[in-house]
């Protein structure tokens, strides 16, 4: 029997894409052209395929511009950096985002240090990370700001909350970690080496699971009415032979004692894209008015 709200990230993620358009109307309205997203896809891995595909139909839905560029999987890194150049130089391009994981013969990070900073909607390159770091106003990781506007719905002012990350990734655990001390929490960073996880999750009012351990987190670790962000997609065999999904932290149990929980699927996974279009317009609106 759970006692924990269900924290909807369909519905939430469904009020972002409906501002987003409200933002790309008012942009059209003032500057007479639509913000741009261009997508890039090197190889054909069955998951991105399909992520890249629901990217472009939501961003068009949004009244924004989707580029779409899918390449083969022998794309060399030289013709790879060549096409993010063409993107930051193109104008009708507000936003760039190149599908990971890569082949291995591409370096991630000298693709991500190629991309405009200012058209980074992922928020991964390291002037973006800086800025995160030192409270200003960079592009923010899409996965950590879907879970601070769905904490932020739930529990109103952060400041002075203790904050639990489990995860130090820098795709989700260390800015998850920058956005909460920006709201004033007390925030704790906890990985594959903290000595004792239970207790520091007994601690928190917030948790945030993005450690990638299929239901790693228990109800007997949870304080009574702590808020849970369970970031965690893991595929687990259900007795029929069929996959199942899984967060990091075993719901069954922790919704007995939480207040409140996202749910896995269906709960920060719709945040993630509905993010990118957030700052898809975020990044047009700044390049706009930056002259």
């Amino acid at each position: 029997m759970t006692s924990a709200d269900l924290i909807d990230g369909k519905a939430f993620a469904a009020k972002v894409r409906s501002d987003v358009a409200d933002r790309v109307a008012a942009y059209r309205e003032q500057f007479g052209s639509v913000p741009g997203l261009a997508v890039v896809l090197v190889g054909a891995d069955p998951a991105s395929e399909i992520y890249v595909r629901n990217k472009g139909k939501m961003t068009r839905e949004a009244g924004m511009e989707s580029f779409e560029h899918k390449l083969p999987a022998d794309t060399t890194e030289e013709d790879l950096l060549a096409l993010v150049e063409d993107l930051n130089r193109d104008a009708r391009v507000h936003g760039i985002l190149v599908q990971l994981p890569l082949p291995k013969h591409i370096s991630e990070q000298k693709v991500i240090a190629t991309i405009d900073p200012a058209k980074d909607v992922d928020g991964f390159h390291v002037v973006n990370a800086g800025l995160l770091a030192t409270g200003g106003d960079g592009m923010v990781p899409c996965t950590p700001l879907g879970c601070l506007m769905m904490l932020k719905d739930r529990l109103g002012d952060l400041s002075g909350r203790k904050a639990l990350v489990i995860g130090r990734s820098n795709i989700v655990g260390k800015p998850m970690a920058q956005l909460l001390l920006k709201e004033s929490c007390t925030v704790t960073i906890a990985h594959s080496r903290t000595k004792d996880l239970a207790a520091e999750c007994r601690q928190a009012d917030i948790i945030v699971a993005a450690v990638g351990v299929p239901e790693l987190v228990r109800g007997d670790w949870i304080k009574p009415g702590a808020v849970i962000i369970d970031v965690g997609m893991n595929r687990l065999p259900k007795d029929d032979g069929k996959m199942r999904l899984a967060g990091d932290v075993n719901f069954a149990e922790v919704a007995e004692v939480a207040s409140a929980i996202t749910p896995v699927p269906g709960g920060v996974g719709p945040m993630t894209i509905a993010c990118l279009l957030a700052n898809t317009i975020t990044a047009a609106e700044r390049q706009a008015t930056a002259d």
